[in-house]
């Protein structure tokens, strides 16, 4: 099963929070937290993110948003 567009999904393959931006062949687009570069991962290593690995990421966005590490 494809996750729905706009599902917070975690990348098993790399571990990285993502959101889902769509699906073009047999991958399903991903985008980071907060923004940036999508990157395509396939629809078998994906899996819903849980409350905690979601607000995890929001707040990792947050700290280095507030660093200035984000342009």
């Amino acid at each position: 099963m494809k996750p729905p567009v706009g599902a917070h999904v975690v990348d098993a393959r790399t571990g990285r929070i993502g959101i889902v931006m769509g699906h073009e062949g047999p991958y399903v687009q991903l985008r980071p937290y907060g923004g940036g570069r999508e990157w395509d991962a396939d629809p078998g290593a994906v899996r819903c993110a849980t409350p905690a690995e979601r607000l995890r990421a929001s707040t990792a966005y947050v700290n280095a948003r507030s660093r200035g590490e984000l342009t």
